[in-house]
């Protein structure tokens, strides 16, 4: 997280030129398991808190603060975020003094508060953001390379293939009709925007559920085209892909009750219908192979009666293999000799 912080602390009009601090750490990002510590190494010693490490006025320092959270959180990588820094804690951390409690009085804070508990309960319900983050299975790139509006975007993905949207706006500019590309068609609906109100943000611009269209771009097959808030962490949720084999299951499903009355009507007419002649279940049967590379085999029936019968299902025999019975219960084999056996079946 050193290459993010420090990408962060630069003021957004020169970020541009800082881009591959945002990109590098997916070079080695699934070399090894990782924890992304923001541990209290970081905000003592003269290094200050994570709010007063962020660039602009009072305003912009949440917003800062929120996209970085927005960010790391989607990041692979488990996640360590030092004490005071959830809430806002502008003062560096002093072990020998509390936190900074009182500023949950004010409402940047206690909204910053609840982006955080937000953050933490969506990770927990989304399991694309932490069950495969030590692989290149469970993330992809979008957007990696677009320095010039200091924009990212990637997916996230869980072991059943569900998927996450994540799009970063790292400049405090409004980026209308911003298209990127879509891992499937569908509809892709925004479920959690860091300019929220409700976590201190502007509020002003919420994207409706957007239509991919056949437009390819960024290697996919189709986009969508959506708007950026200033300085704003967006995750949307991807709409599973469509198959032809859904659209079948869908009919064998509408056909399933007639084929199950028909089954119905067979059952009984089974019953009315006189039983058939044929070998009782507890007959035994001997199988007996023939010389090297002949292909028959004879069943004779051991009972009080005479009698016998073909078997179907021949065997190819080659030197030392036996016949094998697979139609009946328990198998016995014996070995005469090459291309030669026996076989007792219960």
């Amino acid at each position: 997280m050193n290459d993010m912080l420090s990408y962060m602390k630069t003021d957004p009009l020169f970020r541009a030129g800082n881009h591959n601090k945002v990109t590098f750490s997916f070079f080695y990002a699934f070399s090894e398991n990782f924890v992304l510590p923001i541990s209290h190494d970081e905000v003592v010693h003269g290094k200050g808190s994570l709010i007063n490490k962020m660039p602009g006025d009072y305003e912009a320092k949440f917003a800062n603060l929120r996209t970085f959270f927005g960010y790391m959180m989607a990041h692979p990588g488990k996640k360590l975020l030092f004490m005071g820094q959830e809430f806002g804690q502008f003062t560096e951390w002093n072990e020998t003094k509390s936190l900074d409690w009182m500023l949950l009085g004010y409402d940047k804070h206690t909204e910053l508060q609840t982006y955080v508990k937000t953050l933490n309960k969506f990770y927990k319900d989304h399991p694309a953001f932490w069950q495969i983050d030590y692989s290149w299975e469970g993330f992809q790139w979008i957007v990696p390379d677009d320095s010039r509006q200091s924009v990212v975007a990637f997916l996230r993905k869980d072991a059943n293939g569900k998927q996450i949207l994540v799009v970063c706006n790292f400049n405090p500019v409004l980026r209308e009709g911003y298209a990127l590309g879509a891992p499937n068609s569908g509809t892709y609906k925004e479920i959690l925007n860091s300019d929220d109100e409700a976590f201190g943000g502007a509020g002003t611009v919420h994207n409706k559920a957007v239509r991919s269209k056949k437009k390819p771009l960024h290697g996919f097959e189709q986009s969508i085209t959506i708007t950026l808030p200033p300085m704003s962490v967006l995750y949307f949720e991807v709409p599973a892909k469509r198959t032809r084999k859904t659209a079948e299951e869908k009919a064998a499903e509408k056909a399933a009750p007639k084929k199950a009355s028909k089954t119905a009507k067979a059952k009984k007419a089974e019953e009315k219908a006189p039983a058939k002649r044929g070998r009782k279940p507890g007959e035994n049967v001997i199988l007996v192979g023939d010389f090297i590379g002949v292909r028959m085999a004879v069943a004779f029936l051991v009972r009080p009666c005479i009698g016998f019968r073909a078997v179907t299902d021949f065997h190819r025999l080659g030197q030392g293999q036996l016949i094998l019975c697979v139609k009946h219960g328990l198998k016995l084999p014996l070995y005469l000799g090459a291309g030669v056996g026996l076989e007792f079946c219960g």
